[in-house]
């Protein structure tokens, strides 16, 4: 099995370079890092759960479709709030999102690396 690596390594606040690729393929899937509510310049945006919880997903979402993938292809999410009280709203800007095809996922609670409210990993499949 071929596995390939896709992006380069992502810069984090203050231009530093991170150590992981935006995404990987090994067979019929597509791994996609870890992703936070990181804008274009590198940091993280301001606002609620909301607000961050949109750009999470957009920035998963960009990923898929550089791959030529969409969010339907997804089979598994792992999702980190930093706040159990985020639950329910993160649930429904991820139900706008992923209504049509809900995938498999896990949701816990844990301290951020950086200061964020949610971190989203995603599995995709791709016959290709």
């Amino acid at each position: 099995m071929t596995i390939e690596r896709f992006g380069a390594a992502p810069s984090g606040p203050g231009g530093r370079s991170l150590p992981f690729t935006k995404a990987v393929r090994a067979g019929d899937f597509v791994s996609v890092s870890g992703q936070v509510p990181m804008g274009a310049d590198g940091e993280i945006i301001e606002g609620n759960i909301t607000a961050q919880t949109q750009q999470t997903i957009e920035n998963v979402k960009s990923i898929l479709i550089s791959l030529g993938l969409s969010l339907e292809h997804v089979v598994k999410a792992t999702v980190w709030l930093a706040d159990t009280r985020d639950f329910w709203p993160f649930n429904k800007v991820y139900l706008e999102y992923f209504g049509a095809a809900l995938p498999a996922r896990s949701c816990v609670r844990a301290d951020m690396m950086v200061d964020c409210k949610v971190e989203i990993e995603v599995v995709a499949y791709d016959p290709r």
